[in-house]
């Protein structure tokens, strides 16, 4: 993420879109959705965000995996004979590498500190990078395919962490990249907002974490679990809420993703450095970091903007 522009701007080609999200941490006009469940913990000093991304793999895996079935019951023999290893050797080993990280250790979080107004990155040597929330980096990554099948887009929320610590010599240990594999665009964005609204706004403007305090359980437990969502949102009348939480658990695989993730997050990891649990205790509300004027005016200006928009 070393070429980076301001925060509200774009660059797109015919078949790739990057927006760019952060600096300044301004709001994007959506309203925050977890749809990764990578809220980990929340309360008023900190939020922990995870980077173990099992559950957005899975998510990658599954319309393909249903396409797949979709082609074998439509072909005949003849062509499920190629299809089968076609198949297999494209997903077989995304699916092996899945099943290898159930065995793995989980990762520990980065967490993000609204009272200092700084972020806490682990790294893997035991270290940790205490970075200026002001300097963290945010950009939504699309790129789309076309096949015989249509057209079909991946993408990322990526965020970067400068190295406050960092020498200048060399571009190793310069910034620390989180990639969380959630299509790009718009769903970029509800993410990316999540962790912006938390810190800008507070703890109430963020979903609630799914895996802090709760207990593992079975796979019939999660689908009835995101299935009482969608008929909550119904009820409510919010018929798009619903629309969009169907579209992960049929299209998308939700129930499995979430399945599998609670299995290994239920609890989640938590970090233990005693400098990171000294950071980590709150401070008396005289003691808060500020917004810098800088950002104080960007947030206002586009929040101008987004009231023009919204305006009748």
């Amino acid at each position: 993420m070393s070429e980076h522009l301001e925060a509200g701007t774009s660059r797109s080609g015919p078949l790739w879109q990057d927006d760019y999200l952060a600096p300044p941490a301004i709001p994007t006009g959506e309203r925050p959705a977890d749809v990764l469940n990578v809220i980990w913990r929340k309360n008023e000093v900190f939020l922990d965000i995870g980077s173990w991304a099992l559950g957005s793999a899975v998510m990658v895996i599954w319309p393909n995996v249903m396409l797949a079935i979709y082609l074998f019951h439509i072909s005949g023999t003849a062509v499920a004979k190629w299809l089968i290893p076609l198949y297999a050797f494209m997903f077989g080993p995304a699916i092996l590498i899945i099943l290898y990280s159930l065995t793995k250790p989980v990762p520990p979080p980065i967490r993000f500190n609204r009272q200092r107004r700084e972020v806490c990155v682990p790294q893997k040597d035991g270290n940790h990078w205490f970075v200026p929330w002001e300097t963290v980096k945010a950009v939504g990554t699309a790129v789309s395919s076309v096949g015989q099948h249509g057209r079909s887009t991946q993408g990322l929320l990526v965020i970067g962490f400068p190295n406050p610590n960092w020498g200048g010599k060399s571009e190793e240990g310069k910034e620390y990249s989180l990639a969380l594999s959630c299509g790009g665009g718009r769903t970029a964005m509800v993410m990316w907002e999540c962790i912006r609204s938390y810190m800008e706004v507070g703890p109430e403007a963020v979903p609630p974490c799914t895996y802090d305090g709760t207990e593992r359980q079975g796979f019939l437990s999660v689908l009835w679990m995101m299935l009482s969502q969608v008929g909550r949102k119904l009820k409510e009348g919010d018929v798009g809420g619903a629309l969009y939480d169907s579209f992960f658990i049929v299209c998308l695989g939700a129930p499995l993703a979430g399945y599998l993730q609670v299995q290994k997050l239920a609890p989640p990891p938590d970090l233990t450095n005693p400098e990171v649990l000294e950071w980590s205790k709150p401070l008396p509300p005289e003691q808060w970091a500020k917004r810098s004027p800088e950002l104080e005016r960007a947030i206002q200006q586009r929040e101008v903007e987004l009231a023009d928009t919204t305006a009748p």
